[in-house]
């Protein structure tokens, strides 16, 4: 099969993944030096640190996607195709997809991450993520799913696990997502649901190191713990999940009965399929300064599935959207400069700080030169995340939404659109 791309005097780069790598290299690349091939699963750039926000009937899917050929529109021999790679010959530098091969001269893998469940397969199984738009609009339907289905049974056992959460995983998504929740428990859910007695409602916050936000400073992990416990989160540090059924979370801190487990407690990458020869212990593909792959000639990987092999003693960077979007932006440049035959500049990451929100006028903020938390905290996170977005109609739906919440205590159309197939033992008890 053909993938139908023009063959030009020019060299061909080929790019797999449109997250915020692959967009930062793209839209960096000379398209007078080279042919650009973006492939990508999805024909759209998902803004992930706002897909809480989908999950818990924040804002709509659409605020948070662009197109990909719309992100593009108008980029001189550039060529998007909807595809997923399956393996990489790299001696014949051919990629092998599902709508047929692609000759290249340069390849950048760019695939990002998947969630790790380290080996739990009930977890996997049972359990909810937050990792693609997909997961996010399933865990949205299954909050609103489990409160229908509270409020339509009369055994008070079984309403209790559907009002009860778990969230597992303390970094910046569990408590974004823990601080939604308590939002909507004091604010949105007693008016939906006024036969409830959403008092009961419990949200559980389960970490196994010692302090919430355990990547950033103390202080704001301080913070962010006192923000919390005001907000009625019960949070578990120093605990391990073991298993999950579905019905009952087993930790080393006791049980939890719950309906709804959602999974924020890490991340690995996501190579491709035969891309397997060189991967540091998180699944990452191990790069040299310039994030080229270790062994293999014209191979780069930039983003959260790549790890520099000088930096953190082989683990790399943090997977965080900066990183990758300045590794991106780093390998547009160096490709830039192969084409000049000037010399590549390795890869130095400029930490510009990390940021949290906690809901309502709560936030922590850890810049180099400063840390700071609370209402000019949380300002500075909406600003900033609305600047990151893709798109002007985007940053304009976003900030009416986020207005409208703020002022009339209410978010989003709470509808459930999709069913889900994961199904909770629950019913059969």
């Amino acid at each position: 099969m053909n993938m139908n791309i023009p063959n030009i005097d020019l060299p061909r780069v080929v790019v797999v993944g449109c997250g915020f790598a692959g967009l930062k290299l793209i839209q960096k690349i000379d398209s007078r030096q080279y042919q650009t091939v973006l492939l990508d699963k999805n024909n759209y750039h998902t803004f992930q640190p706002l897909m809480y926000q989908v999950a818990t009937s924040g804002l709509e899917p659409d605020s948070i996607v662009y197109p990909i050929r719309k992100v593009f529109k108008g980029k001189r021999n550039f060529h998007f195709r909807m595809a997923e790679v399956q393996s990489v010959d790299t001696a014949g530098k051919t990629l092998h997809t599902d709508i047929g091969e692609l000759e290249y001269d340069y390849l950048v893998l760019a695939t990002g991450a998947v969630t790790n469940f380290f080996g739990i397969e009930n977890i996997e199984r049972h359990g909810y993520t937050m990792k693609s738009l997909v997961e996010s609009l399933d865990l949205r339907s299954i909050i609103l799913q489990n409160f229908e289905k509270a409020l339509n049974t009369s055994d008070l056992k079984q309403r209790q696990k559907y009002m009860n959460f778990v969230i597992v995983g303390a970094g910046a998504t569990g408590l974004e997502l823990a601080g939604t929740l308590a939002e909507l428990k004091r604010y949105i859910l007693p008016k939906d649901y006024p036969d409830l007695d959403i008092r009961q409602m419990q949200i559980h916050l389960i970490e196994a190191s010692d302090r919430v936000l355990p990547g950033m400073s103390a202080n704001a992990s301080d913070k962010s713990y006192k923000f919390l416990k005001k907000l009625g989160i019960n949070i578990w540090l120093n605990t391990f999940v073991k298993d999950y059924d579905g019905c009952t979370a087993i930790t080393s801190n006791g049980e939890f009965e719950t309906a709804t487990l959602v999974w924020t407690a890490g991340v690995i990458g996501a190579p491709i399929g035969n891309m397997d020869s060189n991967l540091n212990r998180a699944n990452r593909i191990i790069t040299d300064d310039f994030n080229a792959v270790l062994g293999v000639e014209d191979v780069f990987a930039v983003g959260d599935v790549a790890a520099i092999e000088s930096e953190g003693e082989g683990r790399g960077h943090p997977m965080l959207a900066s990183v990758a979007g300045q590794q991106g932006k780093q390998l547009g440049s160096n490709l830039n400069a192969i084409a000049r035959g000037k010399d590549m500049q390795p890869f130095v990451y400029n930490d510009r700080g990390t940021m949290a929100t906690i809901g309502r006028n709560r936030a922590v903020v850890d810049l180099p030169f400063y840390k700071f938390s609370g209402v000019l905290a949380w300002f500075t996170w909406m600003f900033l995340h609305l600047m990151l977005l893709v798109g002007f109609r985007n940053r304009l739906v976003v900030f009416v939404n986020w207005c409208w919440s703020y002022l009339k205590y209410d978010q989003g159309l709470r509808l459930i659109v999709r069913k889900v197939k994961k199904q909770s033992p629950v019913e059969s008890q």
